[in-house]
């Protein structure tokens, strides 16, 4: 409706990240129909505003999530999902921020509710996710977390970490040396077998989350093959046997809370919590690198060849 239509936001930056390069090889399970503009987040300056919008001034510096439309110079969002950013965060930082962060906020603590003394276990460290993982940890006391990434990235990201492991290396083995009950919550956005090894490394009350399925991306294109082989990997969960070892398996997926599953309210709340971290120096964004908008295909290939690079390993 369009009274709640921010109707014109100049975009100033927009988000580039993994869900990008899904919906480019068609590996969501409802892909957009061509043609489509890519982009699910952006940041920018509020141009005009829709009948009955409150909350927003002409001119205001604002993040926005869009199902899709944000690589735009300009974009129309409901006012639900824009969000005023604070003085200090750039464009840039704004950009990158909402999806990352909400992911990994939403699973830390509406679904792992995580508390201090607790261990954490996140795959892809490197990535966006990961590192907003790794810093939202580290506003709790006394949590450790553990982390698998690519070789090259570890060197960058390790100070966010208490301990890094080599993508497809026996990461369990290690964290059992470690600690030999295993971890609190596990988030896995690989899926196949490494589902099953994060099941098994679960202590007694401890939480799997399955957030994404990136080892079926091992190519430019998309491969039923790979796809195939991750679900095909994955064992047949038993809930009984969950019951009897005390463990919750669980998944998040962010895009169909937003826009299929209605939740603007859990929205709204944990954004408010997040744009406060960031205001007091608890939270940013790590940013791999920037690109001017004519770029958006040699910027979608670095971060992809970080994903061949990882599975090179």
């Amino acid at each position: 409706m369009i009274q709640h239509i921010i109707p014109h936001s100049l975009v100033c930056s927009s988000g580039l990240n993994f869900l990008d390069l899904m919906v480019r090889q068609g590996n969501l399970e409802n892909p957009p129909k061509c043609p489509a503009v890519m982009g699910y987040e952006c940041a920018g300056i509020v141009e005009a505003l829709g009948e009955g919008v409150t909350g927003f001034e002409v001119g205001a510096h604002v993040l926005a999530l869009s199902n899709l439309g944000a690589w735009c110079e300009l974009v129309s969002v409901p006012a639900k999902h824009c969000f005023q950013i604070p003085m200090r965060m750039s464009f840039e930082d704004a950009a990158a921020f909402p999806i990352n962060f909400l992911t990994a906020y939403i699973m830390l603590f509406e679904i792992g509710n995580l508390k201090k003394g607790k261990s954490v276990l996140v795959h892809s460290a490197g990535g966006g996710v990961g590192l907003a993982v790794a810093q939202l940890c580290k506003t709790v006391e006394n949590v450790t977390v553990f982390g698998t990434a690519s070789p090259h990235k570890h060197d960058t990201i390790k100070e966010h970490f208490d301990h890094l492991f080599l993508s497809g290396s026996d990461y369990t083995a290690e964290i059992r040396k470690i600690s030999p009950s295993g971890v609190d919550i596990v988030l896995d956005c690989l899926c196949g077998d490494d589902t099953n090894k994060g099941i098994a490394l679960l202590k007694p009350m401890g939480k799997y989350v399955l957030y994404g399925s990136s080892n079926i991306v091992t190519g430019e294109t998309r491969s039923f093959f790979s796809s195939a082989k991750a679900w095909w990997q994955v064992d047949k969960v038993n809930p009984v046997k969950l019951y009897d070892e005390n463990k919750t398996v669980g998944g998040f997926q962010l895009l169909r809370l937003l826009y299929d599953q209605n939740q603007p309210e859990l929205i709204q709340e944990t954004m408010a919590t997040l744009l406060d971290m960031f205001a007091n120096d608890r939270i940013k964004p790590v940013i791999d690198s920037c690109w001017a908008f004519e770029e958006v295909r040699p910027g979608q290939v670095n971060v992809m060849d970080g994903i061949l690079y990882r599975r090179q390993i």
